[in-house]
């Protein structure tokens, strides 16, 4: 189940509003423990369904493992453990959604495990609101805003403050060391 994400103009339809690209911009929203969160459309590269990862040894807790796609290590980090919510066992509307960081002067592809994938809206920049002041104590440097969405309330995340400065091993060093770790198995099947 891979979709690739095309940057199109969403249909009308209730609660969504279509924009002309100065006044706003889509978002790709997905749902985690009955909240909807956003990112910026441009950042996502595609959505695939929930497959197992090759786990990285001493990684943190929310670094699930990397996944090949077409040649490319990519780690995949669980929003939800990432975020401190309960985790869940995936199902079968869990996916990954593979985007984009900026990271220093590169990109980084990685992929984030989320419950589901809700919907592609248009917001208006008028319409986002700050993210509430919790003190110094709480980072939220990471939420571009929040916006209603008809009924609903939406996080919009920066992608790129979220992930941008994970600490991840580099493509390079990935390869390796799955090559390390797939040696040992591969002998035993010879």
């Amino acid at each position: 189940m891979t979709e690739q994400i095309q940057n199109t103009q969403p249909q009308h339809e209730q609660g969504i509003k279509q924009v002309n690209d100065e006044d706003g911009q889509q978002y790709l929203t997905f749902i985690m423990a009955n909240e909807e969160y956003g990112v910026d459309i441009l950042s996502v590269q595609e959505i695939r369904g929930w497959e197992s990862t090759t786990v990285i040894p001493n990684s943190p807790s929310h670094v699930k493992g990397v996944i090949n796609l077409r040649g490319t290590i990519v780690p995949i980090i669980d929003l939800r453990q990432r975020f401190g919510i309960e985790t869940l066992d995936y199902g079968a509307t869990t996916v990954v959604i593979v985007v984009k960081v900026a990271f220093e002067n590169e990109h980084k592809v990685i992929g984030i495990v989320v419950d589901a994938v809700s919907d592609v809206f248009s917001v208006n920049h008028d319409d986002v609101r700050d993210a509430p002041d919790f003190g110094k104590e709480t980072d939220l440097t990471f939420i571009k805003g929040l916006t209603n969405v008809g009924e609903k309330m939406v996080i919009l995340l920066d992608i790129n403050k979220l992930l941008g400065s994970e600490v991840l091993p580099e493509a390079e060093q990935l390869s390796n060391l799955i090559n390390t770790l797939d040696a040992p198995q591969q002998a035993v099947n010879a």
